[in-house]
């Protein structure tokens, strides 16, 4: 799955134009490395979001095409 629609699937970003944006801008990493709005992310994989002065971690536990909100939080895990 594309790294801007994985953001907006998981709610990490709440637009696809705005997770797109953070892309272009450098400010969204997988596994340490700057990436854009396409590259394909899979499970296992770490993404860091650079919001504001501060950052947000996750790891893909699951990639799926549509989700509901309630269980959004359920494809990613917050680290530290």
């Amino acid at each position: 799955m594309r790294l801007d629609k994985y953001l907006k699937v998981s709610r990490l970003i709440k637009r696809r134009t705005v997770a797109n944006e953070a892309c272009d801008a450098g400010r969204v990493e997988v596994n340490g490395k700057i990436a854009k709005a396409g590259t394909v992310v899979k499970v296992g994989d770490i993404i860091t979001v650079q919001l504001g002065s501060g950052a947000l971690r996750a790891e893909i536990l699951s990639i799926q095409e549509t989700v509901r909100k309630d269980e959004a939080k359920e494809m990613y895990r917050l680290l530290p």
